[in-house]
């Protein structure tokens, strides 16, 4: 499997990546379905499975897919091989514990952003996270400065190996490529 880069990172992932939205199952964001409809849990796992002989080494999820369900199914996936495989997840949406209706977390605080990422740890059943990914594309600019400064300081203390923000925004990858470990930027439609 060729493998690429992430950025000034050094983590290297397969070409292909696996998107795990769908393995979250139904849910709901803001009052709308946002989910891929029912899900077989044992057949994700042998769809990762599958993935990770055929060389793909690069999970990309969120703690909202599923409202947590997608981080728990790839927990179980991985059990033993987490040094195979780098893991993406996404932070800035919430929902009510047992609930399964996200909605954006705005503002987020630094207390929020690592809550949030302690409640991925947990579901992913790791110790960190490869890639953290900003989830609120249309997130305040004036607000974010202290959202990078959070990211950073987890990279500090082991949490993320780097961060990036979805969004088209120039503005806000700016903003947050002035941070160090700022690795990727994941947009909507990338050529």
């Amino acid at each position: 499997m060729l493998k690429r880069t992430i950025g000034k990172s050094g983590i290297e992932v397969s070409a292909l990546g696996l998107g795990c939205w769908a393995i979250g199952g139904p849910f709901n964001h803001n009052g709308n379905p946002s989910g891929w409809g029912q899900v077989d849990d044992a057949e994700s796992i042998r769809a990762i499975h599958a993935a990770l002989e055929l060389g793909v080494n690069f999970l990309d999820t969120a703690n909202v897919y599923g409202c947590g369900h997608s981080e728990k199914v790839i927990a179980q996936a991985i059990a033993g091989r987490r040094d195979q495989l780098v893991l993406a997840t996404k932070f800035g949406n919430s929902w009510a514990e047992g609930g399964n209706d996200a909605f954006e977390q705005i503002p987020i605080s630094p207390a929020e952003i690592r809550r949030q990422l302690e409640a991925s740890l947990k579901q992913l059943n790791t110790d960190y996270v490869d890639l953290l990914q900003f989830h609120l594309w249309g997130y305040p600019i004036e607000d974010a400065t202290a959202v990078r400064d959070t990211l950073e300081n987890l990279v500090s203390e082991g949490k993320i190996r780097g961060y990036c923000w979805s969004t088209d925004r120039l503005e806000a990858i700016q903003l947050f490529a002035e941070g160090p470990n700022c690795i990727a930027v994941q947009q909507q439609l990338n050529l």
